[in-house]
């Protein structure tokens, strides 16, 4: 298991909070979770903060396998080495490798992350960490008080386009084992490999100035904001399937066969207030039974459609009776008769504990199972980029 470590701290002498300060219009840490959601390679993104500002703000992003977490006193003070945030979060969680992100390298892109996962996985690799190239010619000074050159001759002196430069840590990421991680205390050992990426990731936010050179880099690279909000801003109908969403998927019988369900009160709450924000919420189903009706019924719900074998289709009547075009519904599902419609509506999500399948077509896996919640992690979502 691949996870992504991004320690934010609220304390920041330069610039007051500058991980949540806005730039390209978003959130500095939005970019490096974005880049590690985008990333085929990191299984869950962590991260870690001593500030509840900071928390509410990346919950906000919406974005799937996120986890906010809490960062200890003693790791986020003005002395205290990343290192130390780093052992703590290996202390108590298990995953097999680590990727350190650090969130002043907001040019960073999910391409590179694969890119250095790559190296990573050549043989004999433990570590891997990112540089970029500099042509620049390097000096020092002697002990009698001379400049000497390092990295040419002056006697020789080579063009730009003739010349290989030299790599400079840009901080951007770091990979390595966990088990290395714990045995060395340091965030890269042993073989390590470095993962080139461009010349403009030079710049990381240390001081104001970066702020407006890294700005005017993002706006050349057309780096832009995950179009997650833009889509549940969009919504108007909210769909999901009944078994296995809104229920464990269980089926419960009594000794005189009488079948039982096991509905959660928490996705009840979670489509009532859709419902107070004006979003039509329904539950289309293949199943057709009393228990689903009356459930329907006690949340009030405004569509209710059972033994539907063609949900796609049920979903396009919807949008046609509400005048809506599918980019404004939302659906939720688990399994393969949910993949179509999944694929056809503006956000889709699937739960947690849902087939390979259903959630590869989905836009967002909640963290909750079916019947535990789920729905009302998706409802949620919604309201806070829909309603707010």
């Amino acid at each position: 298991m691949n996870v992504a470590f991004i320690p934010v701290r609220g304390g920041s002498k330069s610039i007051p909070l500058k991980n949540i300060k806005k730039i390209n219009d978003r959130p500095l840490v939005y970019w490096v979770v974005k880049a590690a959601v985008e990333s085929k390679n990191i299984d869950m993104i962590y991260v870690s903060t001593d500030s509840p500002i900071i928390r509410d703000t990346v919950d906000a992003f919406s974005f799937p396998n996120v986890k906010v977490i809490d960062r200890s006193p003693e790791t986020a003070s003005d002395t205290a080495s990343t290192e130390s945030a780093m052992l703590e979060f290996a202390r108590k969680y298990e995953f097999t490798n680590i990727i350190l992100i650090q969130a002043t390298s907001p040019l960073l892109t999910a391409k590179d992350i694969d890119g250095g996962f790559e190296l990573f996985g050549k043989e004999n690799t433990t570590s891997v960490f990112s540089v970029v190239r500099q042509k620049r010619f390097i000096w020092n000074i002697n002990k009698n008080g001379f400049a000497v050159s390092q990295n040419y001759d002056p006697l020789h002196r080579p063009r730009r386009q003739e010349f290989d430069g030299y790599l400079v840590e840009n901080g951007a990421y770091y990979i390595t084992s966990r088990t290395d991680l714990l045995n060395t205390g340091c965030r890269m050992s042993g073989n390590v490999r470095a993962y080139e990426m461009t010349e403009d990731a030079y710049f990381e936010i240390d001081e104001p100035s970066d702020w407006l050179i890294i700005e005017q880099l993002m706006k050349k690279n057309n780096i832009a904001a995950s179009d997650i909000q833009t889509k549940l801003s969009s919504i108007k109908l909210f769909l999901t399937d009944c078994d296995g969403c809104l229920t464990d998927g269980g089926m419960y019988y009594s000794e005189s066969g009488d079948e039982f369900k096991k509905f959660n009160t928490k996705d009840g709450m979670g489509l009532a207030n859709l419902m107070k924000c004006g979003i039509i919420t329904g539950i289309i189903t293949k199943e057709n039974t009393g228990i689903v009706r009356r459930r329907a019924e006690k949340l009030r719900l405004n569509e209710l459609h059972m033994g539907v074998v063609d949900k796609l289709a049920v979903a396009r009547d919807l949008c046609n009776k509400y005048n809506l075009s599918m980019d404004e519904v939302a659906y939720v599902g688990d399994d393969l008769n949910d993949i179509e419609l999944l694929q056809a509506v503006g956000f889709s999500a699937s739960v947690n504990n849902a087939i390979p399948d259903a959630k590869n077509a989905a836009d967002y896996v909640t963290s909750k199972n079916g019947g535990d919640g789920a729905v009302r992690e998706v409802a949620d979502l919604i309201l806070m980029n829909r309603c707010r």
